[in-house]
């Protein structure tokens, strides 16, 4: 993939420390997500017309009806699922642009990662393989069903609302395995982290968040 490294206006080094600044302020502190944050250019999960918007925090339009989450969101919904454990994989329901995935690539030794766009996967592949990151394993799959096949993992991240706690994506972690996704309907979604025990899960809210829909199937 032909990417440029553009070092300009709000693509340049000082605009991701300004980010950074912002990312602290709002509360993130692991220090490997923030160093994620601060090492990934999140201008090339952007088309090209929007890379001068990249490290501002807010989300953008990545195409099919998806966008790029606020790096905000991104960093939150990483923290909450790293807490102070060291994950060994991970999976990612959403690929979405890949941007996620490249923060999870950073911090754990395998990611895996699925998206049911197939056009958005691609783009995504060709965005994570011209970084040279080679621990993630994708898949254009229905991310509502997962991927029991590799499980259990560590933990897991959504990236898309279902109205419940899906028990088939619970059922996949190890137990005391972690999983971060927003849920509710439209206007009343709330990010939750699901954590498994012996005999089920616990859970707790921990804000207010607004997502696009879980959908099962693919495109």
């Amino acid at each position: 993939m032909n990417v440029r490294q553009r070092q300009d206006g709000m693509t340049s080094p000082r605009a991701r420390e300004r980010l950074l600044q912002r990312l602290r302020k709002q509360g993130i502190q692991h220090p490997g997500v923030l160093a994620a944050m601060r090492n990934l250019p999140r201008h090339l999960f952007v088309e090209e017309a929007l890379a001068s918007r990249a490290y501002e925090d807010t989300a953008l339009p990545i195409g099919h009806g998806q966008t790029i989450s606020q790096p905000y969101i991104v960093a939150r919904m990483s923290e909450a699922l790293l807490g102070g454990r060291n994950m060994e994989t991970v999976l990612e329901i959403g690929t979405g642009s890949g941007y996620q995935t490249a923060v999870l690539a950073s911090l754990v030794r395998r990611v895996y990662t699925v998206e049911r766009i197939h056009a958005l996967l691609d783009q995504a592949q060709r965005r994570l393989r011209g970084m040279q990151l080679r621990n993630i394993r994708c898949k254009h799959s229905d991310g509502s069903i997962g991927l029991p096949e590799y499980a259990p993992f560590d933990g897991i991240l959504v990236t898309a609302a279902p109205e419940g706690i899906p028990r088939s994506l619970v059922n996949q972690l190890e137990v005391g395995g972690r999983m971060v996704l927003p849920l509710g309907q439209p206007g009343e979604q709330a990010l939750v982290r699901v954590v498994r025990t012996y005999s089920g899960y616990d859970y707790e809210i921990l804000e207010r968040v607004t997502f696009v829909p879980l959908l099962g199937g693919t495109a």
